[in-house]
């Protein structure tokens, strides 16, 4: 019985070694190739496994969390071959957190964020060189519109809309390097509406308050009035809109 058990571990020992020889080899330039695997420091669990061609990735990564279960959090696909990779993030369910395109370890072009433990889709990003530019949406759960936003090198930049889910456009604003300028219009779901004018991240200008449309008052940011006109939405509860709104967001 012994006997067997020492054959079987001699066996196990060099099957083991023989695979290591396989994996984790660089050309004869130094450059990874064929199978690789990756370790996490501490627990000496599997972190990643993939296949390198002289140095290049190719194929699908794999990555996995730092657990006995070894769930896959992550697949890098460099099918492309054209020096990118389209990038999935996954939760402990396998849920899909994130998906788009990466180029040189930076966000390329479109990006999906889906909702906690769902297929629909909570945000859609576009990216340049690592940068948000372009239109940057946000939905609700039930896919209806919340927020479009518009961005050049990571910075808001141009028209902003905020929407309740039931479509009344609760914010309607211009943005320029991140501040608030030009015009803006507060609405909530009871039929109050606050119109006004930024420059440079600050009120200027007279605003105005409506309700249903009529015009109940007037004021001018720089002489400020105690009296505070409340918005509010079905979405969050009842909020109240200051005088003189923040400067940034």
């Amino acid at each position: 019985m012994k006997l067997h058990v020492i054959t079987f571990i001699l066996f196990l020992s060099i099957f083991q070694a023989a695979f290591a020889q396989e994996t984790n080899k660089f050309d004869e330039k130094g450059l990874r190739h064929g199978l690789w695997k990756g370790t996490y420091a501490e627990s000496q669990r599997p972190r990643y496994e993939g296949t390198f061609e002289h140095g290049k990735e190719t194929g699908v990564f794999k990555f996995f969390d730092d657990t006995k279960e070894l769930k896959v959090i992550a697949t890098r696909d460099f099918t492309a071959k054209d020096g990118s990779a389209y990038t999935t993030f996954f939760d402990q369910k396998g849920n899909k957190v994130s998906e788009g395109k990466e180029v040189n370890k930076l966000y390329e072009g479109e990006w999906k964020y889906y909702h906690l433990e769902s297929k629909e889709i909570m945000t859609v990003e576009n990216y340049s060189k690592g940068k948000l530019n372009g239109i940057r949406k946000v939905f609700y759960k039930s896919g209806k519109i919340a927020e479009e936003a518009n961005y050049k090198d990571g910075i808001k930049n141009g028209p902003y809309k905020k929407y309740s889910e039931r479509g009344v456009v609760l914010e309607d604003a211009i943005y320029k390097n991140g501040e608030f300028d030009g015009a803006v219009t507060y609405n909530d779901d009871a039929g109050k509406t606050i119109k006004g004018q930024f420059k440079n991240g600050k009120k200027s200008g007279i605003w105005k308050y409506y309700e249903n449309g009529k015009l109940v008052k007037e004021e001018n940011p720089n002489k400020p009035v105690k009296e505070k006109f409340k918005i509010n939405s079905k979405n969050k509860g009842a909020r109240k809109l200051p005088q003189n709104a923040p400067a940034n967001r």
